[in-house]
């Protein structure tokens, strides 16, 4: 009985244990969900679909944000005024445009919405909901509503271009083009000129009143420019009119194209430079700006000169963009649920529904955070000594932080440029070497050694072919080599990461290098005679180890005990032959008790130097060199003036010119004075007066 109370106690922490985890996760997402409210400005309540959205308009009047989506396929409609949605309405298939019109000022119909759906339904829809369909003959991809005429023009897979007339609910006599299929289409909304962008490439404009095509534009060939590279014919992909002259045509290799409609040349050409079809052109009149997006990034530029004048990327691929009319206003249709709202207050004010975004702009403007660190460049104090600069260690010019220091990116490289004026040069050498390589990857591969780490890569090559034959004898998996893993490919490309065997760690921790690393050498030595020989043939593969060497490796396993000791005992022998070199330089250097004196403006050396000095006074310079060359205290070589040797005399009074004259006349008097005494001399050798 106690045992079961025990045990039910024991259960009972464990609930409250966990309970008390749960209640403590769920005080930390609902904490998090708060702060996150108090960061967030949201516009629009739930501005968003389920899965992704493709398609975003706006009304004329601007109270209404009509967005499509999927996945299912629904509409979802936006009350500005009420900052919410108003309606949802679920379709039998995907929209491919969506078109808002017929804004009458009446209690029943106060907007008309017209959808073109993939499978070749047009679906319209009123204030109560959808009312008519119909279909019409081939896929469309896009359409424009002509206002005077109450016409809707289809373009789409086909060659034609369906009309649809609203007043009389009939199609009227299509018009017929010269292309193929049409991807886009719009509306001149001055003179009413119709204008639909071909999949060959070009722009075919018609009349409606007459019916009659009134131009062709060729933009492929136009968009193709010396700097620009395709890989197929650029097609249109957007169309859009700007007043009654100028059109921005979109093609699908990335390129938009400003056109005036009385010249067939286009006024200027500007590449996204991401080889993506363009999916939306829009005009700012304001600043006279054109917004061009393809699915990776929004440009804005000016229209006369290219010049760029801002650019965003979002985080996931756009659809479709939309100007809110007369405002500095941005939405977006992405490859997301959420739909992105952009305010940019240069474009221009913020719409009446959230007039409040003016004023947090200009707070945001009055308390403007500098950020300390930009255009800094982080450098350690070994960076600083190869630089030259470690004597601005305390000065202005470097901020110290954790290890190192912050200093100005410019400073930076100017003395990078001081220290290594040829590190361009280098960096250029070796990217071209990569490149090279990288070309000769794509020919035919021999069997050969990386350049870096050769006798690393032939001993894995031999450890390889071992794991092999004992996985086929087991029946496993082959594991991954390292010299075919990406992750170690530069430990046998790049030369830093060449392993150093002269080092006292490599040694300790390879014992039976000595022995082993001779019959790779070997190998090696065979391997590099085959590639010199035949360079362009293929290697025959590598014979299996001899009777010798298979004796031998058995005793490298059996001497491995003493192969470490040798090496010790060599590391020890190094260490005293360092040491007995350190001793003989301490030696001199000791401090005797000898008293020198130290004359004024006199740098003291060591006590030796007196004595030094004295002696290589009386020799001439040129001895002092060589004696100096010879000591290694100087490298005439490394000196400025080189290897040149400068030789010159002494200029004198004229009273020692005078008194070398007599002394000269005084020897030469004394030499015709002398008496010669070769006659005392006798044939043995000695003087007579020895005898």
């Amino acid at each position: 009985m106690e045992v079961a109370c025990f045990s039910g106690l024991t259960d009972c922490i464990n609930l409250l244990f966990f309970a008390l985890i749960q209640l403590r996760y769920l005080y930390k997402k609902i904490l998090f969900f708060f702060i996150d409210i108090r960061r967030r400005i949201e516009l629009i309540q739930d501005f968003e679909m389920p899965t992704v959205s493709t398609k975003i308009k706006v009304s004329r009047d601007g109270q209404y944000v009509m967005a499509v989506g999927t996945y299912k396929p629904r509409v979802r409609c936006f009350d500005t005024y009420q900052l919410s949605q108003k309606f949802e309405r679920c379709l039998d298939s995907e929209v491919e445009e969506i078109v808002v019109f017929c804004m009458f000022q009446c209690f029943l119909f106060y907007f008309q919405i017209v959808f073109l759906q993939c499978d070749r339904f047009v679906e319209f829809h009123s204030q109560h909901g959808h009312y008519y369909r119909t279909r019409i003959p081939k896929f469309g991809r896009d359409f424009s509503y002509h206002y005077p005429s109450c016409d809707l023009y289809f373009v789409g897979a086909s060659s034609e271009v369906y009309r649809l007339n609203l007043e009389q609910g009939r199609f009227l006599n299509s018009l017929q083009t010269d292309a193929s299929e049409s991807n886009v289409c719009d509306i001149n909304p001055v003179h009413f000129l119709f204008a639909m962008g071909t999949a060959e490439g070009k722009v075919e404009c018609w009349d409606p009143r007459t019916r009659n095509r009134v131009g062709l534009l060729d933009c492929a060939l136009s968009s193709v420019t010396a700097d620009t590279e395709i890989d197929g014919l650029p097609s249109i992909s957007a169309l859009k009119f700007d007043g009654a002259l100028n059109m921005a045509v979109g093609t699908s290799t990335g390129q938009v194209l400003l056109y005036d409609l009385r010249s067939s040349n286009p006024l200027i050409v500007k590449d996204h430079h991401y080889g993506l079809p363009i999916k939306s052109i829009q005009f700012q009149r304001q600043l006279d700006l054109i917004i061009s997006a393809d699915s990776r990034i929004i440009k804005m530029w000016n229209k006369d000169t290219g010049k760029i004048f801002t650019s965003m990327e979002p985080e996931y691929d756009i659809n479709d963009v939309c100007l809110y009319p007369n405002s500095g206003m941005l939405m977006t249709a992405n490859e997301a649920p959420k739909m992105n709202i952009y305010y940019i207050p240069v474009l221009g004010p913020a719409p009446k529904w959230c007039s409040f975004l003016d004023n947090l702009t200009e707070e945001l403007e009055e308390n403007p955070e500098s950020t300390v660190y930009d255009d800094y460049k982080f450098v350690t104090r070994k960076d600083l000594e190869n630089l030259g600069l470690s004597h601005l260690i305390g000065s202005s010019l470097l901020r110290a932080y954790m290890h190192g220091f912050f200093m100005d990116i410019r400073l930076y490289h100017k003395a990078k440029m001081m220290a290594n004026p040829f590190a361009y040069e280098e960096y250029r050498r070796e990217k071209i070497r990569q490149k090279i390589e990288e070309t000769r990857a794509q020919r035919v591969q021999l069997k050969k050694l990386p350049k870096v780490n050769k006798e690393l890569a032939l001993k894995l090559i031999e450890e390889e072919g071992e794991e092999q034959q004992v996985t086929r004898k087991r029946k496993q998996k082959n594991l991954p080599s390292l010299l075919k893993d990406d992750r170690f490919k530069v430990m046998f490309e790049n030369p830093d990461y060449q392993v150093d065997e002269q080092s006292e760690e490599f040694r300790l921790l390879n014992p039976l290098v000595s022995k082993i690393s001779e019959k790779r050498k070997r190998k090696l030595k065979i391997l590099e005679e085959l590639e010199a020989q035949e360079q362009e043939e293929e290697e025959e593969p590598e014979g299996k180890a001899s009777d010798a060497e298979s004796s031998e490796s058995s005793d490298d396993e059996k001497g491995w005990v003493e192969e470490v000791r040798k090496q010790r005992k060599l590391l020890r022998q190094e260490e005293k032959v360092k040491w007995q070199e350190r001793f003989k330089e301490d030696q001199q250097t000791l401090l005797k008790p000898h008293f020198f004196e130290i004359k004024e403006g006199e740098e003291f050396r060591s006590f030796k130097d007196s004595a030094k000095k004295q002696k290589l006074m009386k020799k001439t310079l040129e001895d002092r060199l060589k004696l100096e060359e010879k000591l290694g205290t100087l490298n005439v070589s490394d000196t400025t003036v080189g290897s040149k040797q400068a030789t010159f005399k002494l200029k004198k009074s004229e009273q020692q010119k005078k008194q070398q004259e007599a002394e000269k006349q005084h020897r030469q008097e004394r030499k015709t004075l002398r008496r010669s005494a070769s006659h005392l001399k006798s044939k043995c050798g000695r003087g007579r007066l020895f005898h």
